[in-house]
């Protein structure tokens, strides 16, 4: 019996592939772009570019200015550029008479549809089910049948939504149980219940919150909004903080031991899983508005802890914990909206190179300073799936086209873009120069006391 043939629909040995293609790998696929000597394929499996769909508000912005977009931060000169994309669609002089630096995140997601359609690595509707290595090469399979040849891998196969085990089984079930990630596609269910729960306490929670808030009126339900934190905390954005987006941050957190990284992850929420000062006043306008004239059907928990949620005849009944007063309570809603962010994984087309890859103790990437999570260092790089390692900045749209950067450098063995090595004012580790000296310790340590003269 003989082994078939693999058939592949591409002859070409790419020099890389670039695997789902969110803001990242887009950026990457933009920035690759220009370099001859560079064969590039970027694969993604849906039919287009959509960013979060199911969380493109009418009034929502990124939490980033515009110069946050693929390239600008490589490349300033692009034709990819956020800047020429609103030159080319002549939006450019009503941008800068807006004067506000954060673009609406549909004009953003409208941007990165128009880069893509003039990207030709770009292929679209390639979902990826296997990547096995030939001895040579890795080689690619998608659903299609189609298969292709790399020496390279980036992975860009972003977050998937984070679900708590209590409530997975009812999200998992059919009714108005639905994470924020399927907000706007389920609105219209929502909205035709008596009750509806928000769970969360970052942007998303808020915006959905908000959203809900405005339509309450038209449709007469009661509102609850609930998070664990101690309070609905805004993000911080004063500029020493925002220095901890720098790459040399980045270096002195990736050399700190595994435990003190996950407890800095931890203590820094605020810094990417706040909420912004805008979306938190026009909260509070709408409720000071409403209260003029009426007393607003919404409840606000803060210290609240969702342990369980079992389905109802008429919903859900939540079995809740309050973190400070350490009280349990319970509460029923119609219908329920986990705002409760999202997780990185090593997708399972992985698994036939899995013992390729380099791996924490916890199965996660162990990401080197260039980004590679594989066991010779050269062969396949991660887009925000270091968190773990290299900090918060991994899923910040403003470090994308830095670390696209280091990956091409470190794929081409020069700098095609110049990488910055330090752009803060600050020092976050002990300086060199007021380190003590082996050699004066040992000078110290040995001269003589009183007592033993």
């Amino acid at each position: 019996m003989t082994t078939p043939t693999t058939v592949f629909t591409d002859s070409r040995i790419h020099d890389l592939i670039g695997i789902g293609l969110g803001p990242f790998n887009l950026g990457l696929a933009a920035l690759a772009d220009p370099i001859d000597e560079l064969d590039c394929l970027f694969l993604e499996g849906r039919d287009r570019f959509d960013w979060h769909p199911g969380m493109m508000l009418d009034e929502a912005t990124l939490q980033v200015p515009f110069l946050a977009d693929l390239v600008t931060m490589a490349d300033p000169t692009s034709r990819f550029s956020f800047l020429n994309f609103l030159k080319q669609t002549g939006r450019i002089y009503p941008f800068y008479i807006r004067e506000n630096f954060l673009p609406h995140r549909r004009e953003y997601n409208q941007y990165c549809q128009w880069v893509a359609e003039r990207l030709d690595s770009v292929r679209f509707g390639q979902q990826v089910t296997s990547v096995e290595h030939d001895g040579e090469t890795y080689v690619v399979t998608t659903a299609s049948g189609e298969t292709h040849r790399t020496r390279r891998l980036v992975l860009g196969t972003g977050t998937t939504p984070r679900v708590p085990e209590c409530a997975a089984e009812v999200v998992a079930a059919e009714g108005p149980a639905l994470h924020s990630a399927e907000y706007l596609a389920r609105k219209d269910e929502l909205v035709t219940r008596r009750s509806i729960t928000v769970v969360g306490s970052g942007q998303s929670a808020a915006e959905v919150y908000l959203d809900l808030l405005t339509a309450q009126p038209d449709h007469d339900y009661q509102l609850a909004w609930l998070t664990r934190s101690p309070r609905f905390f805004s993000m911080e954005y004063t500029k020493l903080t925002l220095e901890l987006t720098s790459p040399e941050y980045s270096a002195y957190f990736q050399a700190l031991p595994s435990e003190k990284r996950e407890r800095l992850l931890k203590a820094q929420q605020s810094l990417y899983k706040g909420i912004s000062g805008d979306t938190i006043d026009a909260i509070h306008e709408a409720l000071y508005t409403r209260s003029v004239t009426e007393a607003a059907e919404t409840t606000l928990l803060t210290n609240t802890e969702v342990r369980g949620v079992t389905r109802t005849e008429s919903g859900y009944h939540l079995a809740l914990h309050h973190v400070e007063q350490e009280e349990d309570y319970e509460m029923a809603t119609e219908a329920l909206v986990l705002a409760t962010g999202y997780r990185a994984g090593i997708p399972a087309f992985l698994e036939p190179v899995r013992d390729r890859l380099r791996l924490d103790e916890q199965g996660r990437y162990a990401a080197s300073s260039t980004f590679s999570v594989d066991t010779a260092d050269r062969e396949i790089w991660v887009q925000n799936g270091e968190e773990h390692t290299h900090g918060f900045v991994a899923p910040d749209l403003g470090m994308g086209a830095y670390r696209s950067s280091v990956i091409l450098a470190a794929i081409l063995g020069r700098e095609p873009y110049p990488v910055e090595k330090r752009v803060a004012f600050q020092e976050f580790g002990v300086p060199d120069r007021f380190k003590i000296q082996p050699s004066r310790i040992l000078r110290e340590h040995s001269q003589p006391t009183e007592e033993n003269r």
